[in-house]
């Protein structure tokens, strides 16, 4: 029978003596921009679509460990009252000076809580954050249904979860570590990791993909315990990870790194393979392509909690009638070459150039396409599908 509170503590224990993320405190606002904490993005991404208000915003942050990722959320989402929670008080010190010398700390509350117990909170959220914590829990079922308890009708949730196949090097030093070091002591376990990848063959393959792929994520003690010393991981395949939502009842609205999930990415050159691939069922893709890549090492989503309002672009009378506003999510405006939301390079037309410049203000698309005669409603719907505008309903 599994031992929930002795693993509570275990994992208090670790992120006591290493904090996580290890990320140094920098005053002012954090650098660069991540959508997936930027509620509007994220609403956008998974509905296809923005209200015109937002009303009251209240985030939670449910695992927020040194504050990253709340810092970010705060400043991305500027009226919002973001609440981060954690187990462990010496991250939650971190975070505060961390949201203190950013300039947010008065929109930002951090308590010493399990996941598990947010309905003390006695809060309903529009967004929650939950990233890199579920896998962590003795029982994440139980973590993601008390999450689900607390998310608002319509609301939207992002969660980070690692994926077995993609890490079979990692848990097999997990496991020569803890046969060789008793668990507990951390600082040690870390410095029995660092010994065998350090004298173990060269051409070992453990020591090969940890060179290739993890060494430079693991400079810092605090990375490689998190990945090496843990005294807690359940990792998920897309079957079990699609039976952790159902159980949760909240909706699949989509991964947030849609391009990985691209058939086209592995099967291109195969099309009459691609042509079936594409004739599966949706989870029976995702299936395929987990067994295809063996470098897939975590799955990142968005869950929603029904009403879920979804508007996939496609209705040109009611795009006719939304309001178009350009992404704020694009570096490089108002010129020509962008980065877009998701640091990818775009090349504008002249045409779609014009027609990101006209969207701003309360103009509808029609109004925005009579003023750009050259333009198209299609052009405008491809602006959307490829989120460098948004369409406010």
């Amino acid at each position: 029978m599994t031992d929930t509170n002795a693993i509570t503590q275990a994992v208090q224990n670790l992120y006591n003596v290493y904090p996580f993320p290890p990320e140094p405190l920098t005053d002012g606002a954090p650098p660069g921009y991540n959508w997936r904490w930027c509620v509007p993005a994220a609403h956008h991404f998974a509905l296809g679509w923005v209200p015109h208000a937002w009303g009251e915003l209240n985030i939670l942050d449910a695992g927020c460990g040194t504050g990253v990722g709340t810092d970010y959320l705060a400043h991305l989402n500027p009226t919002a009252q973001v609440t981060g929670i954690d187990l462990s008080p010496a991250a939650l010190g971190i975070a505060q000076e961390r949201v203190a010398r950013s300039g947010v700390a008065h929109r930002v509350t951090l308590q010493q809580l399990s996941l598990t117990d947010v309905p003390q909170l006695s809060q309903q959220y529009q967004y929650i954050n939950c990233v890199g914590v579920l896998h962590h829990l003795p029982d994440p079922k139980a973590g993601l249904r008390a999450l689900a308890g607390v998310l608002a009708p319509g609301g939207l949730m992002h969660i980070f979860v690692y994926a077995l196949w993609g890490r079979w090097e990692i848990r097999r030093m997990q496991k020569a570590i803890a046969c060789l070091q008793p668990p507990g002591d951390y600082p040690a376990g870390v410095a029995m990791g660092r010994r065998l990848f350090a004298h173990l063959p060269a051409d070992n393959r453990l020591v090969r993909r940890e060179r290739e792929r993890w060494a430079l994520d693991n400079i810092q003690d605090a990375t490689f315990a998190d990945m090496y010393v843990h005294p807690q991981e359940i990792d998920y395949t897309v079957q079990t990870l699609f039976e952790l939502i159902a159980d949760s009842g909240l909706a699949f609205l989509g991964f947030s790194n849609p391009r990985y999930w691209r058939l086209e990415r592995l099967l291109a050159p195969l099309p009459e393979l691609l042509q079936t691939a594409q004739g599966l069922p949706q989870q029976q893709q995702y299936e395929l392509m987990e067994a295809l890549d063996p470098e897939l090492s975590h799955f990142e989503l968005f869950l929603g909690r029904q009403p879920l309002a979804h508007f996939d672009g496609s209705e040109a009378t009611l795009v006719q009638q939304a309001t178009p506003v350009r992404s704020p999510c694009l570096m490089g405006w108002p010129g020509r070459s962008l980065l877009d939301y998701d640091y990818q390079a775009v090349d504008l037309t002249p045409v779609e150039q014009e027609l990101l410049a006209r969207c701003e203000g309360d103009l509808r698309v029609n109004e925005v396409l009579a003023q750009v005669p050259s333009a198209t409603l299609e052009q405008v719907q491809d602006l959307q599908k490829r989120q460098l505008i948004w369409l406010k309903r």
